[in-house]
């Protein structure tokens, strides 16, 4: 699991086609899903065992990537909760934030960007102290000591499988499709169902008693796997193909080329 892993990761860096700046459609996620952050905050406030309030708060963000998204969440729970500190008349607790994602992400754009995380914490008066500390790994295997997290979150990520199925035929297709052999619909349910089911047995070993996770990830609103949406899937599979097709003209070309010289010589 981990040699697949440390193949995947997001565009690293800053650039125009690095994911920090490819990722305005996740950050429209994370704002959408920050009510439900709210509440789940303000019921631990007021349910969870022991003094929460004034301790330590210690949170994980599960597949955080890199860029500004990354901070964006640790932001509006340090946010939320000063809030509710102040509704109550209460100490801000401490915060640790442990950041999450597979060992080849871009860990050293997010580090370099934490200076600036706190001069605009202080600039909104949402002064607190937070440590940061990155923990590179799959979110599908233990991370973080038993009974040691308050708030699990993680957004657009856990729809990244483990692994692919292994020994499955589709037909040349990147997706599930309506061309798609039913084994695969039903591979790839299955290994999302293992999958999950290790996520949720590994998060309640770590979360403590009365902690909460926040998870978004995608789903579909209709019965039908296949949809109406793969339309734009289909093109770019047949552009892959069509690329593949042309690497293995060139490949093969120059092999020829290259044995037409040799026989010169």
């Amino acid at each position: 699991m981990m040699t697949r892993g440390k193949l995947l990761h997001m565009n690293a860096g800053n650039g125009e086609c690095s994911y920090a700046s490819c990722s305005t459609l996740q950050r429209k996620v994370i704002q959408e899903a920050k009510p439900v952050l709210e509440d789940v905050i303000k019921k631990m406030f007021n349910n969870i065992i022991g003094d929460f309030p004034r301790s330590c708060f210690n949170m994980a963000d599960l597949g955080c990537s890199s860029g500004p998204n990354t901070l964006f969440t640790v932001s509006n729970i340090i946010k939320i909760v000063q809030v509710l500190c102040h509704e109550k008349s209460c100490k801000m607790p401490e915060f640790q934030a442990y950041l999450n994602d597979l060992p080849d992400n871009d860990f050293n754009t997010i580090f370099k960007s934490i200076p600036s995380f706190h001069r605009d914490l202080k600039e909104a008066e949402a002064e607190a102290n937070c440590f940061i500390s990155g923990v590179p790994g799959s979110f599908y295997e233990r991370l973080f000591p038993s009974k040691s997290l308050h708030l699990v979150h993680s957004s657009y990520s856990l729809h990244w499988l483990s692994q692919a199925p292994e020994k499955i035929e589709n037909n040349n297709n990147i997706y599930i499709t309506r061309t798609s052999p039913p084994q695969v619909f039903e591979a790839y349910m299955k290994q999302f169902d293992k999958d999950f089911s290790r996520f949720l047995q590994v998060r309640s070993e770590e979360i403590v008693t009365g902690g909460h996770m926040v998870l978004t990830f995608l789903g579909r609103s209709i019965p039908d796997p296949y949809g109406s949406h793969s339309a734009h899937l289909d093109l770019l599979s047949k552009s892959f193909i069509d690329l593949i097709h042309e690497v293995q003209y060139f490949t093969s070309a120059n092999f020829l080329l290259s044995s037409s010289n040799s026989l010169r010589v």
